[in-house]
């Protein structure tokens, strides 16, 4: 008993020690990664929009980041999660909304839970789909009068940016492998739904 006990001491000690270590070359990758993915990202809106149509950068962006500059290893990070839970968490966002108008409350619960239900039936889990879904419903007037132009622009131009950037951000970074799988493109070779 007492060997199992130092042996789990010591495992916790090595977890939180590896846990607790601080890399200087990770922190600069995920730094340079998530400035230069939202700072473009914004400048598109700054360009194209007034200070006051902050169309381009939705929240959920923000938490896209911490994922894919972050924790490029994580299967919710990876682009056919990136890109297909924001698509179908917009178009979700955008139906329920046109379905329900009024009823925020309403519309919100089930933009959210509808969209869970499908990225985990797609197998494209990424949470912060979630709030993009969330935002179609409550956001500004100018993000509800988008209707389904918010799946096209903002949301899919921008999960592009973010991913375009992460691929060449992390390419440098020779310590990162992103995207875990180099061939996430090619969805005709894959099988995704098989017979157990």
């Amino acid at each position: 008993m007492r060997k199992r006990i130092k042996r789990n001491a010591r495992l916790v000690r090595y977890v939180v020690y590896k846990e607790t270590l601080i890399d200087f070359k990770d922190h600069f990758w995920t730094f340079l990664g998530s400035f230069l993915g939202i700072g473009i990202i914004g400048l598109l809106n700054d360009k194209q929009f007034t200070d006051s149509d902050s169309l381009f950068l939705i929240g959920s962006f923000g938490a896209s980041s911490v994922l894919i500059y972050g924790i490029v290893n994580s299967p919710l990070a990876q682009p056919r999660n990136l890109i297909g839970g924001h698509v179908i968490c917009a178009l979700v966002g955008v139906t329920v909304h046109k379905i329900i108008p009024d009823q925020v409350w309403l519309s919100s619960a089930f933009a959210v839970s509808i969209s869970i239900v499908l990225m985990q039936v797609t197998k494209t889990l990424h949470p912060p789909g979630g709030a993009t879904a969330l935002i179609a419903n409550i956001g500004s007037e100018k993000i509800k009068a988008l209707g389904y132009m918010y799946v096209l622009n903002p949301v899919l131009t921008g999960v592009l940016v973010l991913l375009f950037v992460a691929v060449m951000v992390n390419r440098f970074a020779a310590h990162r492998k992103y995207p875990a799988n180099k061939n996430w493109y090619k969805v005709w070779e894959r099988k995704y739904f098989t017979r157990v």
